[in-house]
C-alpha cells in the first residue's frame, strides 16, 4: 500500500470519530475568536496591544507595523476573511489556508521577540491550523506533492460516528500544551516581559539581579534592541 492509500485510509478511519470532529469545531471556533478582534482593531485603525509600550521590542514592530497605513488595513482584513471562512462549512479549507501564513509569522515573531503575549497561545493556534488543514486533508491532499493521485473522493460525513473516547490523541494535545508552558517558563534564561516592573520581578532576589536590572531598562527605559540587551546583559550576568 503507497503512502497516499494509507494517508487516505488514516484519515478517513479519523473522521469517524465523533470527539475528533467536536475538537475540529472547536478548533474553528477558537481560531476565528482569535483573529476577529484583532483584524478589526487595524481594520479600525487602531494600533494592536496599545497598551504595550513602544520600546518594548514587540512594541517596536507593533508600533511600525500601525503606520504602514493600507498594509496594516489588509493585514486585518485578511485576519477577518480567515476567521470567517473557517466558520463556514462550505470553505473551512479555504479559511485554514489563508490563516496558515498569518498564524506562522505570529508564531515566530513571537518567539523571535519573546512577547508573552502569545508566546504560548500563538503555537496552539498553529497546532489548531494544522489539525483543521488535516481533518480536511481530502481536500487539500490533491495539491501535495503525491506522485500518484488518490482515487478516494472527498469524506462525506458519516451517518453514524463513532463514540470511542481518543485518548492517546487528547493526551498528545495536553502534553503539548504542558510543553509549550515549560518552554515559556524555562526556555528562555531572560524574559523582557511587558512592563518594567514585570521584567525586574523575575531577577528579585537572584544572583543576576544587578544585570537583569540593567537588561529591563535596557528594554523598557532607554528602548534598545533586544539583541543589543541580550548581549549587554550576557556580558554584565556573572
Amino acid at each position: 500500500m503507497n503512502i497516499v492509500s494509507q494517508l487516505d485510509k488514516f484519515h478517513f478511519q479519523l473522521r469517524q470519530n465523533r470527539w475528533l470532529w467536536y475538537f475540529s469545531i472547536f478548533c474553528r471556533i477558537t481560531l476565528a475568536l482569535g483573529f476577529i478582534p484583532a483584524g478589526l482593531t487595524k481594520i479600525m485603525g487602531e494600533r494592536f496591544a496599545s497598551g504595550l509600550s513602544v520600546n518594548h521590542p514587540m512594541g517596536h514592530y507593533l508600533e511600525a507595523l500601525h503606520h504602514t497605513s493600507y498594509y496594516y488595513t489588509f493585514i486585518g482584513v485578511a485576519q477577518v476573511l480567515a476567521a470567517i471562512l473557517l466558520l463556514i462549512p462550505r470553505t473551512i479549507t479555504l479559511g485554514a489556508l489563508i490563516y496558515l501564513p498569518i498564524i506562522l509569522n505570529i508564531c515566530i515573531l513571537s518567539f523571535a521577540v519573546r512577547f508573552e503575549g502569545s508566546h504560548v497561545t500563538a503555537p496552539l493556534m498553529l497546532l489548531a491550523n494544522l489539525y483543521i488543514l488535516g481533518w480536511n486533508y481530502d481536500r487539500i491532499k490533491f495539491i501535495l506533492p503525491f506522485k500518484k493521485n488518490s482515487d478516494y473522493p472527498f469524506v462525506e460525513k458519516p451517518k453514524k460516528y463513532s463514540n470511542k473516547f481518543p485518548i492517546l490523541f487528547f493526551t498528545g494535545v495536553i502534553a503539548a500544551i504542558g510543553l509549550l508552558i515549560l518552554y515559556f517558563i524555562y526556555g528562555h534564561n531572560v524574559m523582557p516581559r511587558n512592563s518594567l516592573i514585570d521584567c525586574k520581578k523575575q531577577f528579585v532576589n537572584t544572583e543576576h539581579e544587578q544585570a537583569g536590572i540593567k537588561f529591563c531598562e535596557c528594554i523598557h527605559t532607554e528602548g534598545q534592541y533586544l539583541e543589543e540587551c541580550l548581549d549587554e546583559y550576557d556580558n554584565n550576568a556573572p
